[in-house]
C-alpha cells in the first residue's frame, strides 16, 4: 500500500485536529497539521508531502500562492480544497488524485 504524507493547513485547530485523525485513520496516511502559512513552504520543500490540503480560514491570495509554489516544485505535490463533508468526501477527493489506491 503506497503512503500518503499530508500536509493539512488552516486556521481552526479544532477542525485541523479531526482532519488529522480522520486523515490517519487510514493505513498508510500521515498527517502533519500547520496553521502558520509562512512554515508551511520550507515544510513542503524539506519534507515528503503528497498531498496538501487547504481547510477553512485561510486567505484567498495565501492558497492562490501555496498552488502556484507546489506546482513549480519537482516533485509532484497534489492540493486539495477542502472545506468540509465528511471522511466519506476526503477519500473520494484522494481516490481522484491517486486511482491506484481504491481496492
Amino acid at each position: 500500500m503506497k503512503t500518503l504524507h499530508f500536509l493539512v493547513i488552516g486556521k481552526n485547530q479544532e477542525i485541523l485536529d479531526t482532519l488529522k485523525r480522520i486523515i490517519e485513520n487510514n493505513e498508510g496516511w500521515t498527517a502533519e497539521i500547520q496553521s502558520d502559512e509562512d512554515f508551511c513552504y520550507e515544510y513542503i520543500r524539506e519534507n515528503k508531502v503528497d498531498i496538501v490540503l487547504l481547510s477553512s480560514g485561510l486567505e484567498d491570495d495565501f492558497e492562490k500562492e501555496i498552488k502556484e509554489f507546489c506546482a513549480e516544485l519537482d516533485k509532484e505535490v497534489k492540493v486539495i480544497d477542502h472545506y468540509g463533508g465528511g471522511s466519506g468526501l476526503l477519500k473520494n477527493e484522494v481516490y481522484s488524485l491517486f486511482p491506484n489506491l481504491q481496492g
